[in-house]
């Protein structure tokens, strides 16, 4: 079975253009943060500490989990907050002033990995390494979900609680999206453990639906090029929320990036294959410069 990491503590909150950040700061006190921005959009950190692997690699850097704005443990959005792509590169960065480092050593998982590709661009001073794991593309309308090739019988079944969710069924949403989270697994074994934790995951529709409709026509593309600082891009080989042709785009548009395939993984590596993303985030990590 894979071990979950250490649940989350009280952590810490901060104040930033107009809304309360709760993060949360584990492992070693000194060297670069890795800043963990997880995927959704909408979804707290907490799906995130399914696998050990953050405390692994916690034993020789911190690591900082953080809630984005309108989810989780931070302030819930008022009825006039915004929650656009600027607004969350904005409290990254003031993450960043928080955390009172010039650089961060950042991590973004899924909808994680658009967020700081597009942090990079706006703030690529504050960058001293970049990793896009099992990310949307740099066009979001342009990411390749998969799930109709795998999964014709059970989208089916999703089409029909997506009517019942329209038409006032309350819990329809909550049987979709337990439905979708189990398509991200190779193994039948971990999509139950996962399962068995997504109680505990808090997903907020508002948040979901705002950032989708921002970034829907927006495109980092041109601007991955321009990337000069070390950048690692990894997809699980069999990610059908995300196809792998997905990362290896991304990949090729970064000079000098490297790039690394979980053989037995979907979308969620370091939960499927714990020990050989620490391996590879460590190596990564402590590689010299101008490898």
């Amino acid at each position: 079975a894979a071990r979950p990491a250490a649940p989350s503590g009280a952590g810490r909150t901060f104040t930033a253009n107009g809304v309360t950040i709760w993060y949360e700061v584990r492992g070693a006190t000194k060297g670069t943060p890795l800043v963990v921005c997880n995927g959704g959009p909408g979804f707290d950190h907490t799906y995130e500490l399914c696998s050990d692997a953050w405390d692994a690699l916690a034993k020789s850097r911190p690591v900082v989990f953080w809630d984005q704005r309108g989810n989780g443990r931070s302030s819930p959005l008022a009825a006039d907050t915004p929650c656009r792509l600027v607004d969350q590169i904005a409290d990254l960065d003031a993450l960043r002033r928080e955390l009172k480092v010039a650089k961060l050593d950042l991590l973004g998982h899924s909808w994680g990995g658009f967020l700081v590709m597009a942090y990079a661009a706006r703030h690529p001073e504050a960058i001293e390494h970049l990793l896009i794991v099992d990310s949307a593309a740099p066009k979001w309308s342009e990411t390749e979900f998969m799930f109709k090739n795998f999964f014709p019988d059970q989208l089916e079944k999703q089409g029909r609680e997506d009517f019942l969710d329209a038409v006032g069924d309350s819990a329809a949403f909550a049987r979709g999206l337990q439905q979708y989270l189990g398509w991200l697994f190779v193994s039948t074994a971990k999509r139950d453990e996962f399962l068995a934790l997504s109680p505990a995951f808090r997903f907020s529709r508002r948040v979901n639906e705002a950032i989708s409709a921002d970034v829907a026509n927006l495109d980092l593309a041109p601007m991955l090029p321009l990337f000069r600082f070390p950048t690692l891009v990894v997809t699980g080989r069999y990610d059908v929320n995300v196809a792998p042709s997905t990362a290896w785009r991304i990949h090729r548009a970064i000079p000098d990036s490297r790039f690394v395939v979980f053989e037995q993984s979907g979308h969620l590596p370091f939960f499927e294959e714990p020990e050989a993303f620490t391996k590879a985030v460590e190596s990564f990590l402590t590689a010299p410069r101008g490898r």
